[in-house]
């Protein structure tokens, strides 16, 4: 495990990704990186998730708004996120993942600065909308540091970053009813314009995080996104005059190649078959570089190709059902809380549901270290895949558990919730685990799609709420998402870890 977190990471002479990952070490470029991968996810879940600390009750009654009108601003500020992921994972393959997160921490400051002019509810659902905006930046996150450390490790720093980044949905539960009390409490400001200056915090922490990123790191290991691969060929070159020179046969192999937008790896059609000698096997550089790390351009041919696929949909569906769960929890628990323990009052009920989104800062790495560990015993993505179904079932299971014993004991309630923070976040992780190892030539879209399917799951968790027998009847909505979880996962569970055509599929 220590080698996993080395202060200096080794890297192969290729492609470049880091063999470790330098969590203590920002002055590296691949701990900087790493940083500012999951810093900028934290902030941006800081913002996106700003709103429903207080919306209990101040937002509430300072703008009359129903419990009809609090759940549509929820289901409205989720719609925004799911169409900015799918853009932003064709975005990241294009432009290249820094980019395309700072653009969308840029944007999604401004509807959160706005956040103090509204008045009405028609107002909160429009600012809610562009607010979920920043519910894209999970996709650059993910490719980002995809991009900057190797498949040995991808799943523990994909896991890290997102957990701690997803962490900021629970500490924004803490953080603006504490800026608000202190407004009202020690600066003398009404209830009504405390909320509204509250909201310049997270808008200056995303700005300032957005212009850190731009200067101080770069797009991939070797460089600018737009000659990301010269320098991969230049390795490829000297390595196939090596093996000319040094190993007899396949001299005169037809030539293969990879389309990567700005240009076109050759590869020696010895390698690309899998074909290899000793020495080969020793410069597995070339294997790594042509299979792993190039990012094909998009086009509607490559990209219908990696979407049109079983372990694409299985991506899809078990996402779809777990990060679906954790943002309608994260919608409604606090609201929960406050129905079933009235005394714990907005502060308190708050203070509690943060710490689902708190426990992603454990739960959600634990996911992708398990993940990785089985992988490194086994050399087997089915193992992985299995980890992930294993962890959704539990889910549902846990969901089903609390919809119908709906507890009125706190230590009963709480105990539930964890459990069931465990097996939804790890299985998060577990999830962005596996998907770098499907279409990796694609990974933006394959990232930017799955993460639409949480957000895709996430509304339809709370629409169905939003009809069930009211929207306060918490418990069932809780049962009937715990049902959907296990049928999901049961109904993928046959369906192959990557498709078969693709190297390591058979």
């Amino acid at each position: 495990m220590q080698e996993r977190f080395q202060f200096a990471p080794k890297t192969p002479k290729t492609a470049k990704k880091a063999l470790s990952i330098p969590i203590l070490n920002p002055l590296n470029v691949y701990g900087r990186v790493f940083l500012l991968s999951w810093w900028g996810f934290f902030v941006a879940f800081c913002s996106w998730y700003a709103f429903p600390p207080l919306l209990t009750e101040t937002l509430k009654k300072d703008l009359n708004l129903s419990q009809a009108e609090v759940a549509n601003s929820n289901i409205l500020g989720l719609t925004a996120a799911l169409i900015v992921r799918l853009v932003a994972g064709l975005a990241c393959d294009r432009f290249g993942a820094r980019w395309t997160f700072a653009g969308i921490l840029l944007l999604g400051a401004i509807p959160t600065a706005l956040a103090g002019t509204v008045t009405t509810h028609n107002g909160l659902v429009v600012l809610r909308f562009f607010a979920g905006i920043l519910g894209g930046s999970f996709i650059p996150c993910q490719v980002w540091t995809t991009g900057f450390f190797d498949k040995s490790v991808v799943g523990t720093a994909n896991a890290l970053t997102a957990g701690l980044g997803n962490a900021g949905s629970g500490v924004t539960y803490f953080l603006m009813p504490a800026i608000f009390n202190s407004l009202v409490q020690r600066q003398g400001l009404s209830e009504s314009k405390a909320w509204r200056v509250a909201f310049v915090v997270p808008f200056i922490l995303i700005t300032a995080t957005a212009i850190v990123m731009i200067l101080t790191c770069p797009d991939t290991p070797t460089g600018r996104w737009s000659s990301r691969n010269r320098d991969i060929q230049r390795h490829l070159d000297m390595r196939d005059t090596f093996l000319t020179t040094n190993t007899m046969g396949n001299k005169h192999g037809n030539a293969s190649s990879i389309d990567s937008g700005n240009d076109t790896v050759q590869l020696n059609s010895s390698n690309a078959h899998g074909h290899f000698t000793d020495t080969q096997t020793q410069e597995d550089d070339l294997l790594t570089a042509a299979s792993w790390e190039l990012v094909e351009k998009p086009t509607v041919k490559n990209s219908l190709g990696a979407l049109c696929t079983l372990p694409t949909l299985t991506l899809l569906v078990v996402y779809f059902c777990s990060f679906g769960t954790e943002l309608s929890v994260n919608s409604i628990l606090g609201a929960y809380y406050a129905k079933n323990f009235p005394d714990l009052g907005q502060t308190g009920s708050g203070s509690w549901a943060a710490m689902f989104g708190l426990l992603n800062a454990v739960f959600r790495p634990a996911g992708g270290i398990l993940a990785d560990l089985i992988y490194r015993h086994t050399n087997s993505l089915w193992a992985k895949k299995a980890l992930i179904h294993s962890l959704g079932i539990m889910l549902g299971v846990f969901l089903i558990l609390i919809g119908i014993d709906d507890p009125n004991s706190k230590p009963v309630m709480f105990g539930l919730m964890t459990g069931m923070a465990f097996f939804d976040e790890a299985a998060n992780g577990a999830c962005f685990a596996l998907v770098p190892h499907v279409r990796p030539t694609s990974n933006g879209l394959i990232t930017g799609v799955t993460g639409a399917a949480g957000n895709l799951g996430g509304i339809v968790f709370l629409l169905i709420g939003r009809f069930t027998n009211g929207s306060a009847d918490y418990p069932k909505k809780l049962w009937i998402i715990g049902a959907i979880t296990i049928a999901g996962n049961l109904l993928v569970a046959w369906i192959r870890p990557i498709p078969k055509s693709q190297l390591g599929g058979r």
